[in-house]
């Protein structure tokens, strides 16, 4: 038998395992909501939903998933509205699988009622800043046993995964070599004293909040969870609005309505508001890293040089010029 780099478990098989692990009803039916970073599978037991995601090889240590579960759990029990993880029958939160190309590992969160809305009102905006700094009270000054968001993770690391997608020579990868020269200057010379480190997100947009009339804002996938600047939260979820939202004036008054909810649970110091563009553009860079790094097992279906060169056309370079950097 020749070896594999990524597989999907059948949700059937997949099903009635959650079942006998979690004592679910005997009627609950697994289904597949996506293949990806990692494997989201929806679990519906008749009464109640739940998410089970299954981590790809080698991308999370089970250290690094505790961790995880460790920083959802302390977020549940202060009252913010997180999808967070359940005990199975033997009082553990994760599984260990065994896949064909070795060793994953799942763990059932709850389901984070309501839909992904790629626009939503400027009211939901403010409601989502209150949330997110009210997560960041409690995440301000942890330390979690996860990665450390600095200069080179950002910026450096994932520039190099970038190469070997997108040819030396180009004019794409003129702008992007410019770009990290003039970020990692400016990088260093960030008042450090003035910028609050903790727990983050680092992930908070659209795909990742979910919204109910009656239960409200809910916040899901901490799976980059890590340690950092906290107003890199804030500079993806602004980053992101700039994205989803074409009209520069509504875009406008939502990240204002953003940032007062954010402002009316704690504040934003000067030099965190100064830099949230540096570390918006700094975080297209990181992702795009990411999505070269997993090309084998998830983004081999959409990245290519001609989708590189768009993305920095259409979003990279608009967000850096937008914002006066350079």
């Amino acid at each position: 038998m020749l070896s594999v780099i990524n597989s999907t478990f059948s949700p059937f098989h997949l099903g009635s395992f959650i079942r006998q692990q979690y004592n679910l009803r005997p009627d609950t039916v697994c289904t597949l909501l996506k293949t990806g970073i990692n494997d989201s599978f929806l679990i519906n037991d008749g009464a109640s939903k739940f998410v089970y995601r299954v981590y790809s090889l080698n991308w999370r240590t089970r250290s690094e998933i505790l961790e995880e579960i460790r920083l959802l759990n302390l977020l549940h029990s202060n009252h913010v509205p997180v999808s967070y993880p359940l005990l199975n029958i033997h009082g553990e939160y994760i599984e260990e699988l065994k896949a064909p190309e070795g060793l994953r590992f799942g763990v059932l969160f709850t389901f984070a009622k309501g839909e992904k809305l790629l626009n939503f009102p400027i009211e939901l905006h403010y409601q989502t800043g209150v949330i997110m700094a009210g997560m960041h009270r409690l995440t301000n000054g942890i330390k979690l046993g996860r990665v450390s968001y600095s200069a080179e993770e950002i910026m450096e690391d994932s520039f190099e995964q970038l190469k070997k997608f997108l040819p030396s020579g180009t004019a794409e990868m003129d702008f992007m070599v410019s770009a990290q020269k003039y970020l990692l200057d400016e990088f260093a010379h960030f008042d450090e004293s003035q910028l609050r480190k903790g727990a983050v997100h680092m992930d908070i947009w659209f795909d990742n909040i979910s919204i109910d009339q009656e239960a409200g804002i809910t916040l899901f996938d901490f799976d980059f969870c890590g340690n950092g600047w906290l107003c890199y939260d804030v500079a993806y979820y602004i980053l992101q609005l700039n994205s989803t939202e074409k009209d520069d004036a509504e875009c406008k008054l939502k990240t204002e309505a953003f940032l007062n909810g954010y402002e009316s649970v704690t504040g934003l110091t000067a030099e965190e508001r100064r830099i949230i563009p540096h570390l918006g553009v700094a975080l297209y860079f990181f992702y795009l890293g990411i999505q070269c790094r997993r090309f084998d097992n998830w983004s081999n279906t959409f990245l290519n040089e001609m989708y590189l060169k768009r993305f920095i056309n259409l979003l990279v370079k608009r967000y850096f010029k937008k914002n006066g950097l350079g």
